[in-house]
C-alpha cells in the first residue's frame, strides 16, 4: 500500500514544524503504537503494566522526534506510513524489552566478544534480537520436538540463556549446544506449519 495523501500531508506538516502537526500525528498513530506494544509483548509472553505500556509508547515517540524527526526524514514513501511506523515501533519495543532484561552482560555487548570477567564468548544485542524475532515460530512448533531438544531450544530462545548457562543446566558440553539447536531448527523447518 502506498503513502496516502492524508499521511503525506501530515508527514510534510510535521517535518515543516507546522503548529499542531505533531499533535495530529500523535492522535493518528498512538493506537498503532499501542497495538505494536501489545502484540510484541504478548507474542513473547511478557506481561506489561499500563505504566510499562505508556513508557514504551513514549520511547517510540521519542525515537520518532529524535534528531529533528530523522526517522520520518528517512521514510521514502514506498509503503504506507503506518507500515513504516509499525517497523520502527517494533524495533524500539524489542530493544527496550531487551534492555529491561539487561541484568546480564549479554545486552551490554555491541559485538561478539569476550566477557571481561570470564573470558567467555557472549552474544550481541543483534543476536538477542534475532532470538526474539524467531520466538513466535519457536513457541508454535516447540511441542513437536523431543523433550531434550525442546528443553535446549526453550532455554536458548525463550529464556535467553547462553550456551554456557545451558551447559551448566543440562550437563551437556557447551560446544554441543549449537549443534543441538541446529538439528532442532532443521527438524522444525521440515515439519508442517
Amino acid at each position: 500500500m502506498a503513502l496516502s495523501d492524508i499521511d503525506r500531508s501530515l508527514l510534510e506538516a510535521c517535518l515543516a514544524h507546522q503548529e499542531g502537526s505533531w499533535e495530529k500525528f500523535v492522535d493518528r498513530f498512538t493506537g498503532l503504537v499501542f497495538h505494536v506494544i501489545n502484540h510484541t509483548s504478548q507474542s513473547r509472553s511478557i506481561v506489561l503494566s499500563p505504566a510499562d505500556r505508556d513508557d514504551l509508547a513514549g520511547e517510540v515517540m521519542l525515537a520518532i522526534v529524535r534528531d529533528n524527526f530523522a526517522v520520518l526524514r528517512r521514510f521514502r514513501g514506498k509503503s504506507s506510513l503506518a507500515t513504516y511506523l509499525t517497523v520502527i515501533a517494533r524495533r524500539v519495543v524489542v530493544r527496550k524489552l531487551l534492555d529491561s532484561r539487561s541484568a546480564s552482560p549479554l545486552a551490554a555487548m555491541t559485538h561478539w566478544g569476550q566477557s571481561p570477567e570470564s573470558g567467555i564468548a557472549i552474544a550481541t544485542n543483534t543476536d538477542v534480537e534475532a532470538r526474539i524475532s524467531n520466538l513466535e515460530e519457536v513457541e508454535r512448533l516447540l511441542g513437536q520436538l523431543d523433550q531434550a531438544d525442546a528443553a535446549v531450544v526453550r532455554m536458548y530462545h525463550l529464556e535467553g540463556k547462553s550456551y554456557q548457562e545451558i551447559s551448566r543446566v543440562t550437563g551437556m558440553p557447551s560446544g554441543s549446544v549449537g549443534p543441538v539447536l541446529s538439528r532442532a531448527r532443521s527438524k522444525l523447518r521440515g515439519m508442517p506449519h
